[in-house]
């Protein structure tokens, strides 16, 4: 069974007219599962993460700072806004993130699916941004090891680099960060030598790609670098950051996957991680800006976790694949194997 979490107070977060990240992302994700229903998907409410579980990530000052602006409309940085329910919002974003790990890891769900808003990997420990108020993922990342977690893998997709994620774990090898991105790009974060430090030097992998690439190109990216290093991580849990802005259909990137492309990606992680950890998968909704190809893909993502399989086409690009080589050539020193 997949548990899929979602709730309308969600669509109470309002960031301003015109704004990309709006609730009809969110509208349009629940119309497409109602009209196309999944028999081993259910719908579960969440709750709002507690204060503890926020602060496995945040600062207290910031913490503090957010729950002052609820109830208000303010700016937190030039992308980022939050409406009068906002922070409800996000407590709950963020507590939907720990639900599902708790039902995947007790093993009363197979895999799930967190729909939430507002997103979470641009968040940093101590500042909202790039659409983001806390970190859902390094939130959920922290809570799977509270439950007895060793090793956590956390996988970023979204065509925006996790820089909030990034930095989290930089430094640790408890949780290997992976990020498959357009690059140079916003945040500017996420070079294919940002490794790691210290203790964590190798557990941080970047693939950076230039704009244009499809879905052949994800796919080298998958088999050449980050299922090789993944199988090495041995993962007791993976979660995905899952953006779907990278779509070719999507407003504010330059990518070319296609639904395909989403459903192998998932697909490999579903793989992977019944391979190292009993199928223990966690999806979080990052980005994703055209309401069709995000639902679509969603909804594909979906079927994946329902059973079904999807794989790569063939024939990356020269530059995808250099790309690849490039990030496997940076992480050998780390991974002799690789």
């Amino acid at each position: 069974m997949t548990s899929v979490f979602f709730d309308p107070l969600f669509l109470e977060h309002q960031p301003g007219l015109h704004h990309p990240e709006r609730p009809e992302r969110l509208e349009r994700i629940i119309e497409v599962l109602e009209r196309n229903p999944l028999p081993s998907a259910s719908l579960r409410k969440p709750r709002p993460a507690t204060d503890e579980q926020l602060g496995y990530v945040h600062t207290p000052s910031y913490r503090a700072h957010l729950r002052a602006l609820a109830g208000q409309t303010a700016e937190l940085d030039p992308d980022t806004y939050i409406s009068p329910r906002s922070y409800e919002a996000s407590v709950l974003a963020a507590g939907a993130a720990v639900n599902a790990v708790e039902e995947v890891m007790s093993g009363k769900a197979e895999n799930a699916f967190a729909l939430v808003r507002p997103p979470g990997h641009h968040a940093e420990a101590n500042r909202a941004m790039g659409f983001c108020l806390f970190n859902n993922v390094a939130i959920a990342a922290e809570a799977a090891l509270r439950l007895g977690a060793e090793r956590v893998l956390v996988h970023d997709w979204d065509v925006h680099h996790g820089n909030g994620t990034q930095h989290f774990f930089y430094a640790r090898r408890d949780v290997m960060y992976q990020s498959v991105h357009q690059y140079p790009f916003y945040p500017g974060t996420g070079a294919a030598d940002e490794l790691g430090s210290g203790p964590g030097v190798g557990y941080t992998v970047n693939c950076p790609f230039p704009a244009g690439r499809i879905d052949a190109d994800y796919g080298a990216s998958y088999h050449e670098l980050f299922l090789p290093t993944a199988f090495l991580f041995r993962p007791d849990v993976v979660l995905v950051s899952a953006g779907f802005d990278p779509h070719r259909a999507d407003p504010l990137a330059g990518m070319n996957v296609t639904e395909r492309g989403f459903a192998a990606m998932c697909s490999m992680v579903l793989q992977l991680a019944k391979e190292t950890c009993g199928g223990r998968l966690i999806l979080l909704l990052e980005g994703g800006y055209d309401l069709d190809a995000t639902a679509q893909s969603v909804h594909g993502c979906l079927e994946v976790m329902s059973g079904r399989y999807d794989e790569f086409p063939t024939g990356a690009s020269v530059s995808g694949y250099s790309a690849v080589r490039r990030s496997r050539e940076a992480l050998r020193p780390y991974w002799p194997q690789l």
